[in-house]
C-alpha cells in the first residue's frame, strides 16, 4: 500500500496524504477524516526506510556493550530501550565479548551514519577509542566511565566501595581482604580499590598487600583469587568489586572448608538478581543499572537536539543491601 494508493481510496490528491501523515500543512476536517479512516481502514504502516532516507535519521540507536550475557548489560540495554521505544526509535545491539578490536570495529562501522547516536558500556577506553571517537559523525555516550570531553554516564563507584568496606569495619572486621579487576577498567579496577584503602586508611587498620588479589571479572577469577589469599591467610572478611567475583569466592571458602558468614563474611558490588537468592543471600551494593541506560539514552536525544550539552557527567544513585553474608564479629 502506498500513499498514492490512499489517496486513491480517500478521494483526495497525495499531497493530501503527506500532509496529513506528517501534520504539516492545511487540509480540510473532511478529508482529513477520509485521510485518516482510509489509513485505518487499511492499517498502512510507513516504510521506516523510506522516511529514514526522506529525513536523513535511520530512528536507530547503536549500543554497544561488552559482554551481552551479563545480567549488567541486558538491564542497561532494557533502560535504553524503553527510551528509544518512547521516542520511536530502534536499538542496535553490538556485543564485543570484551574484545577491544571488536569495540575498535563497530565504532567505525556504527559511524557511518547507520545509526544516528551511539552508546557505549565502556570498560577500557583507549587513545584508540578516542581517536575513533574524535571522528564520528553522530553523537556518543559513555556508560560506565567518566571520558573527559564526552557525555559519560558513571556509577558512583569510590562511595559504593568506601561504604561496603566501612559496613565491614563497624562489623568489627580488620583482616579484610580484597578481590578486584584489573586497573585497564578505572572505574572497577582503580576506584573501587582506592575506596577500599582509603577508608582502611581512615580507621587506622594496617593495608596487608597480600591480602589483595586482582585477576578479571570471571566467577572463575573470584574463586582462584580467593584460594589464593587462603594460602597466605584466613581473613575475617572479604571484598569483591563485583557480585560475580563474591560468589567465587564464596565457593572457594566452601570447598576449603569454611563456612559463610561464620568463619568468613563476603561482600560484593552490583546486586546482581541471583545475589539474593545465594545460600547466604549476598550483602552488596545495589546499582541502578535500568536507570543508567535510560539516563544514557534521555543524554543521547539531548545530544542530537543540542551537540553543545556534550561533555556532561551525570552520575547514577547506589543503596547498600545488608543480608546474611556477613557476621558482625
Amino acid at each position: 500500500m502506498r500513499i498514492k494508493d490512499i489517496a486513491r481510496l480517500a478521494g483526495v490528491s497525495p499531497a493530501t496524504v503527506s500532509r496529513v501523515m506528517n501534520n504539516n500543512g492545511y487540509v480540510k476536517e473532511e478529508k482529513r477524516e477520509a485521510v485518516l479512516k482510509v489509513i485505518k481502514d487499511v492499517d498502512y504502516q510507513p516504510n521506516p526506510i523510506a522516511q529514514s532516507l526522506k529525513n536523513q535519521k535511520s530512528q536507530m540507536l547503536g549500543v554497544i556493550v561488552p559482554k551481552i550475557s551479563t545480567e549488567t548489560a541486558s538491564r542497561v540495554v532494557a533502560g535504553v530501550t524503553e527510551v528509544a521505544k518512547e521516542r520511536g526509535y530502534q536499538v542496535l545491539i553490538a556485543n564485543t565479548d570484551l574484545d577491544i578490536e571488536e569495540e575498535i570495529n563497530y565504532l567505525k562501522f556504527l559511524s557511518n551514519k547507520s545509526v544516528d547516536g551511539i552508546i557505549m558500556m565502556g570498560t577500557e577506553v583507549t587513545d584508540r577509542h578516542l581517536a575513533v571517537m574524535d571522528k564520528l559523525t553522530v553523537p556518543i555516550v559513555i556508560l560506565g566511565q567518566k571520558v573527559k570531553g564526552y557525555t559519560s554516564i558513571i556509577h558512583n563507584d569510590y562511595d559504593a566501595s568506601y561504604t561496603m568496606t566501612e559496613y565491614l569495619v563497624k562489623q568489627n572486621h580488620r583482616d579484610i581482604a580484597f578481590i578486584g579487576v584489573d586497573e585497564k577498567d578505572e572505574a572497577v579496577g582503580i576506584v573501587r580499590k582506592q575506596a577500599y584503602l582509603d577508608c582502611l586508611n581512615n580507621y587506622k587498620i594496617e593495608v596487608d598487600n597480600q591480602l589483595m588479589a586482582i585477576g578479571d571479572f570471571d566467577i572463575d577469577t573470584g574463586y582462584q583469587m580467593m584460594q589464593k589469599i587462603l594460602s597466605y591467610k584466613t581473613p575475617t572478611a572479604v571484598l569483591a568489586v563485583t557480585d560475580h567475583l563474591a560468589i567465587g569466592a564464596i565457593h572457594a571458602l566452601l570447598d576449603a572448608g569454611f563456612g559463610v558468614p561464620n568463619d568468613v563474611s563476603v561482600v560484593g558490588i552490583g546486586d546482581i538478581k541471583l545475589a539474593e537468592y545465594l545460600n547466604p543471600p549476598l550483602t552488596t551494593v545495589h546499582y541502578t543499572f535500568k536507570t543508567s541506560g535510560k539516563m544514557a539514552a534521555e543524554a543521547m536525544f539531548e545530544l542530537m537536539k543540542n551537540p553543545k550539552k556534550q561533555g556532561d557527567t551525570l552520575m547514577t544513585s547506589f543503596e547498600l543491601k545488608t543480608r546474611a553474608s556477613v557476621r558482625a564479629l
